[in-house]
This record gives C-alpha cells, structure tokens and sequence, in this order.
C-alpha cells in the first residue's frame, strides 16, 4: 500500500506540475527500484500533449506502475534462470548475429538486384509452372451497377445490362455518371466473384453451379437494384490467367534473385576467405 501510494504521489506531483507549467529537469527521478531509475521526461515523451489533466495522471500512473513491475520481473527471473542463464545468452547472441546479418543481405541485395523482370521470363515461368497457379476462387469478367430504386430509366438499364453489347455498354456509362452509386466495369480483368458479391445483399449458397447456369443477376432491396453482367467466368481448380497471377508472378521471380544473388555472394566470400587464408582447415 505504501509502495503503491509513493508512486501515485509521484506521479500526481508529476501531473499537477505538467500542467501548471513549472519548468522541470529533464533528469528530475519520478522513481527509483534498486539501481534503475526512471525520469519525468521519459514518462512525458509518452503522454500526449493534448490529453486532458484527468487522463495524464490516469496513464502517467499505469506507465510507472509497468516500470516497476518489469524491473522487479526482471530481477525475479535473473535471480530463478539458473544454469539457463547461459543458454539465454547465446540464443540472444545468435539473435544478434542473425538480425545485423539479416539487415546487411537486405541493403545489399537492395543495391544489386533489380525488380524489373521482363514479361518474356514472367511467361515463360508461368508456362513451366502452371500448376502453381491452380484458382482457390471463382474469377469473373463483366460489369457491377447499384443504383437507387428512384433512380430513372431502370428498365432500359436492365435491358443495357443483360445485352452486355458495346452499344449497350456505352449507354450504362453515360448513364452511371449522373444515376450510379456503383459502376465497376471489368470486362477487360478478372475479378474474385465473392468480391463482387459482398457488395449485394444476396447470397449464393452454390457459386460454381450459379456461374455455370447464369450471365445475369438482378437483386432489389428497399432502397437501391443491382445488376451483374458476367461476360466470361473461371471456376475453382481451373489455372488461374496470366494477367491475373503476373504481380505475384514477378514478386516470385524477384525473390528467386535475391536468392540466388545471396547464395552467389555467400560462395564467393567464402572462396576468398580460403584463397586468401582467413579459413584454415585442419586435418589428422
């Protein structure tokens, strides 16, 4: 309870001068558990200026009380670790080494490989590998319409969306500037269709079936109609499309060279240090 009351105080006192605009030393001690320290101005950087006295005190105290919690948490656990100790050390060690190893192979590999792949290798890999590229979703091509049940002309949209030509197309456009709360067009990409979907009020409990039987869909809730023209549709287990996979297509080539860049530079240092007898080999 004392305990507890000390670090109130402190921090109150902390609060109340924060807030009266007393200069304070940036090293004045808020607290002190054996040798470590804590200081006004550690605790301060945390606090955000335009939270409100009530609030400041409120953190400022949960800060202090965590401090001191670790700490003593600290010297609990360095005092029951034991023979472990040193097995801690060295995992820290080889943490260490791994994490300034890590950071150098980024900043090299940042400088040597470039990320600019050429379509020809982006092909020629999805080719060899298209078994890579199996869907795990439905894909779909066509146009999305949401458009307020007062909206005017519905009729000659509905008709518009399931002729789906590019006379009807250039008419939905024109018509989607002043009526349209949503006009996705994507005839010309592939599209998940569940995406497409979460825009709808109105679930599918068989997607692959619906794809299969339908081009169209026209759903109507209180307020607004849509409409989903499907020109072309790609089903699970299908390969999935060039254009649809290139982006991770060209991320897995890119890896692949940095890979290879670090196995390269790894080999050459390691054949440097032997020529140059920095790596001793010792035989019976």
């Amino acid at each position: 309870m004392k305990y507890s009351l000390l670090i109130f105080l402190c921090v109150f006192l902390f609060s109340a001068c924060k807030k009266s605009g007393i200069p304070q030393s940036q090293g004045e001690i808020l607290v002190k558990v054996k040798d470590r320290i804590l200081t006004r101005d550690k605790i301060e950087r945390q606090i955000p200026v335009e939270m409100s006295s009530a609030d400041s005190l409120i953190r400022a105290e949960s800060l202090v009380k965590k401090w001191v919690i670790d700490i003593l948490m600290d010297d609990v656990a360095d005092q029951n670790v034991g023979d472990n100790k040193a097995e801690i050390d060295k995992l820290v060690n080889e943490y260490k080494r791994s994490l300034i190893r890590h950071r150098y192979q980024e900043r090299i590999v940042k400088d040597k490989v470039s990320a600019d792949i050429r379509e020809s290798d982006q092909i020629a890999y999805y080719e060899k590998n298209k078994e890579q590229f199996i869907l795990n979703e439905n894909l779909i091509k066509g146009l999305f319409l949401k458009v307020s049940v007062a909206a005017p002309g519905l009729d000659n949209v509905r008709k518009w969306s399931v002729s789906g030509s590019e006379e009807a197309m250039e008419k939905i456009e024109k018509y989607s500037l002043q009526n349209a709360i949503i006009y996705d067009y994507f005839y010309d990409h592939w599209v998940p269709f569940d995406e497409v979907m979460e825009k709808v009020p109105y679930r599918i409990s068989n997607p692959v079936l619906f794809l299969r039987v339908n081009n169209h869909l026209e759903v109507s809730d209180s307020t607004h109609v849509y409409f989903l023209n499907i020109s072309d549709r790609l089903l699970v287990g299908n390969v999935a499309p060039f254009d649809y996979v290139r982006t991770q297509i060209q991320s897995m080539l890119v890896n692949k060279r940095k890979i290879d860049y670090l196995r390269e530079f790894g080999e050459n240092l390691y054949l440097d240090a032997v020529r140059n007898g920095s790596v001793k080999f010792f035989t019976e």
